[in-house]
């Protein structure tokens, strides 16, 4: 099983595993908005307890080593900034972050994703790294292009989103390269 570590540092940033007790700020931060939440895969959050459910569910999962989630802290202020992480299926990594609406434009998601792309390169069992996003989300796609991956294809109807009404969107498949 691929050891992967719990912590992680940029220049800017500290990447580390989920606790329960970062409920309020994932809430108030990002998951229970639904500008940030817009062309994510799941719905934007209702309640804390939804939030709760959700650490419960990436702290288990980690520790099945499914899935490999982290928070997103702005080493100067300490705050808690957003989410990525990766699952790995069998040598094949699916990677993916969300930032809170404030520290939109600041470059910390290629920040995020380039720490978590260095690494995942250096991981001799891990033979493919992908990503997907909304074809409207140029940002998203910045993000992606800025961290080393490469578009490989245009996906029709790929992903619902379902803080989008639910429906099929076009998403663009990238790899890291």
């Amino acid at each position: 099983m691929l050891q992967v570590p719990s912590h992680f540092e940029s220049d800017r940033l500290v990447l580390r595993k989920f606790r329960e007790q970062d409920a309020s700020d994932v809430f108030n931060q990002y998951a229970g908005n639904p500008k940030a939440t817009k062309f994510v895969s799941w719905p934007t959050h209702k309640t804390l307890e939804d939030t709760r459910n959700y650490l419960k569910y990436a702290i288990d999962s980690w520790d099945k080593g499914t899935d490999h989630s982290y928070a997103i802290i702005e080493k100067t202020s300490q705050n808690l900034i957003g989410g990525t992480g990766f699952v790995n299926e069998d040598g094949k990594v699916y990677l993916g972050y969300i930032l809170a609406v404030s520290a939109w434009g600041k470059g910390y998601a290629t920040e995020a994703t380039q720490t978590l792309a260095e690494w995942l390169r250096q991981q001799p069992e891990i033979y493919r790294v992908w990503a997907v996003c909304d074809t409207e989300h140029r940002s998203s796609a910045r993000v992606l292009e800025k961290s080393g991956f490469v578009r490989e294809a245009l996906i029709t109807n790929w992903c619902r989103f379902p803080n989008q009404e639910n429906r099929p969107k076009d998403c663009f498949f990238y790899v890291l390269s």
